[in-house]
């Protein structure tokens, strides 16, 4: 069993991260979007062309359902544009509209959900693994094995069906 210190010395790292990204989430509901929604503009703000939704879960680290859901909103809300694609008309692009890139620029010179993402991607291989499985075991002794994950601070079903 960890020690007093230790796990509080956890907790407060946790309460770092997510205070990080509350105040984000805070700066996206003043542009009347979510923290989700800002992180997805961001993502398609920092691509240097449009992107497929699989290529944006990958930027965002989330599935494609997912991001799916975000980006549907926000072309709801004439943030985001679908094209296709001129070299491949089975692919459909995504891209920013005039709209959007006023609220990039009016956003966060860096979404605390990306600089979250580059923090654990410039963690050793093993250390990473190791985390991962922490974490997998933090959510299992909790019970939120079950839970669906989606993007941070974006409603969604909370768990699984028993079809998954």
């Amino acid at each position: 069993m960890a020690n007093e210190k230790v796990v509080k010395e956890i907790m407060d790292s946790v309460r770092r991260i997510v205070q990080a990204l509350r105040t984000s989430h805070r700066a996206a509901g003043a542009m009347k979007l979510t923290g989700a929604q800002l992180f997805v503009i961001a993502s398609l703000g920092d691509a240097e062309g449009p992107l497929s939704v699989g290529e944006l879960a990958r930027r965002t680290r989330t599935d494609q359902s997912t991001v799916s859901v975000v980006v549907s909103r926000l072309v709801e809300k004439g943030i985001i544009k679908r094209g296709t694609s001129s070299q491949d008309s089975r692919r459909v692009e995504l891209s920013l509209t005039p709209k959007g890139r006023t609220l990039q620029k009016r956003a966060p010179a860096t979404v605390p959900q990306q600089k979250l993402a580059r923090a654990l991607e410039h963690l050793p291989p093993r250390d990473a693994a190791a985390l991962s499985k922490l974490l997998s075991d933090i959510v299992a002794d909790m019970g939120e094995a079950d839970v669906l994950a989606p993007m941070l601070f974006e409603d969604g079903p909370r768990r699984r069906s028993k079809k998954e």
